[in-house]
């Protein structure tokens, strides 16, 4: 997948979620030209002292709003996510390996379209 200016400012901010909350681990992660998918763990016992753990709608969050300034900024003013998103809880070593197949193919299903 080719990003363009925006898709790179995604991306960036994927990495910042990382840098800026001690808890997350961005596992893998695909931007694509009109949605991201990413593993996102959360681990409590790598919190700083004092930092509060953000849940899963604020990380997202924040992600979102960071993005939307930034590829405003950059000039595409008209730029909107999509209100919600959909999360799901990986349980076993299985699940893990299948959804980061998914992601990591996601480009080629893109591209059968």
């Amino acid at each position: 997948m080719q990003l363009n200016i925006y898709g790179w400012i995604v991306e960036e901010q994927i990495k910042w979620l990382e840098k800026q909350y001690s808890y997350v681990s961005i596992h893998s992660y695909i931007v694509m030209p009109d949605h991201f998918h990413l593993i996102i763990e959360i681990d409590s016992l790598k919190k700083k002292n004092g930092e509060k753990i953000k849940l899963i709608s604020e990380l997202i969050g924040a992600l979102k709003t960071t993005s939307s300034k930034k590829i405003r900024v950059g000039g595409y003013l008209g730029f909107q996510w999509h209100r919600s998103f959909h999360d799901r809880i990986i349980r076993a070593n299985f699940e893990f390996i299948r959804i980061q197949e998914y992601i990591s193919q996601n480009p080629a299903r893109w591209s059968c379209k």
